[in-house]
C-alpha cells in the first residue's frame, strides 16, 4: 500500500510538474503574444505618429501658411494703404494740377487765359487823328453851339478821355470845360461808332464880353494829345466870346448838346 501510494504520489506530481509547464508554456506563449502585440502597438504608434507628424506638419503648414497668408494680407493692406496714399497723392496731384489748372491748366490757367483775352481786348488805345474824322456843326438848339463829332475810322476800339481841347484861329488858350457833363466813364469808340462834345460859342443872351468872329478851328481830343484834327467851320465863321466853354465826350449826341 506504501508502494502504491508513492507512484500515485509521484504521477499526480509528475502530472501537476506537467500541468505546470503547460501552464507555463501557455502563459510564455500569451507573454510571447503580448510582447509580440506590443511591437505591432509600437508599429501602430509609430504608423500613428508619422500620421501625427504630417498633422502637425500640416498644422504648421497650415500654421505657416496662415502666417503667409496672414503677411500677405498684411502686406495687401499695407498695399492698398500705400494705394489708398497713392490715391490721395493722386489726388493731390489732381488737385495740384486742378490748381495748375485753376494756376495755368485748370478753373485758374484757363481764367487767366480768359483774363489775358479780356484784357487785351479791353486794352483801348485813345483815339487818334490818324484813326478818326472829326466834323464841327453849328446847330439851332440849344442857341450859339458847334457840335463836335469824332468818328472812329480804325481797325480796332478807341477812347476818347476826358474832354477836347479846342484853339480858335491864333488863340494862346484853350476854353475850361463844363464839370458837370463828366461822364461816369471814358466814351470808348468801336470801328465806325461816334462820339460827340459840345462848344458853348457865346453867351444866349449877349451878356458875354470880348467877342470875335473866328473861321479856323483845331480840335484835340483831350489835353495831352500832340496832333490836332482841323474840322471846316461855316464859311462866315462863328462868333465867340468870354463864354467859351466845352462839354466832356459823350456817347451821344443829345447828352452832348445838353450842355
Amino acid at each position: 500500500m506504501s508502494t502504491r501510494s508513492n507512484r500515485t504520489r509521484m504521477l499526480v506530481a509528475a502530472a501537476l510538474t506537467a500541468a505546470t509547464l503547460t501552464m507555463t508554456a501557455c502563459n510564455n506563449g500569451e507573454d510571447g503574444n503580448n510582447e509580440g502585440a506590443a511591437p505591432a502597438g509600437s508599429a501602430s504608434t509609430a504608423s500613428t505618429k508619422p500620421s501625427a507628424s504630417p498633422s502637425k506638419a500640416n498644422g504648421g503648414t497650415s500654421a505657416g501658411a496662415g502666417q503667409t497668408v496672414s503677411a500677405g494680407s498684411g502686406s495687401g493692406s499695407e498695399g492698398s494703404t500705400g494705394g489708398s496714399t497713392g490715391g490721395a497723392a493722386g489726388s493731390s496731384g489732381t488737385t495740384g494740377s486742378k490748381g495748375s489748372s485753376d494756376s495755368a491748366s485748370g478753373t485758374s490757367g484757363t481764367k487767366g487765359s480768359n483774363g489775358s483775352n479780356d484784357d487785351s481786348a479791353s486794352a483801348h488805345s485813345r483815339c487818334s487823328v490818324e484813326s478818326t474824322r472829326t466834323t464841327a456843326t453849328e446847330v439851332s438848339r440849344p442857341l450859339n453851339h458847334l457840335l463836335l463829332t469824332v468818328t472812329n475810322t480804325g481797325a480796332g476800339n478807341c477812347d476818347l478821355v476826358g474832354y477836347p481841347a479846342v484853339r480858335f484861329d491864333e488863340a494862346q488858350s484853350v476854353p475850361p470845360a463844363i464839370e458837370d457833363s463828366k461822364p461816369q466813364a471814358v466814351v470808348t469808340l468801336a470801328p465806325g461808332e461816334s462820339g460827340y462834345a459840345s462848344v458853348l460859342l457865346s453867351s444866349a443872351d449877349g451878356s458875354g464880353s470880348g467877342g470875335s468872329t473866328v473861321k479856323s478851328l483845331a480840335v484835340y481830343f483831350d489835353l495831352e494829345a500832340s496832333a490836332a484834327a482841323q474840322p471846316s467851320l461855316p464859311a462866315k465863321g462863328v462868333h465867340i466870346d468870354d463864354s467859351l466853354r466845352v462839354s466832356y465826350w459823350q456817347s451821344t449826341m443829345a447828352d452832348a448838346l445838353t450842355w
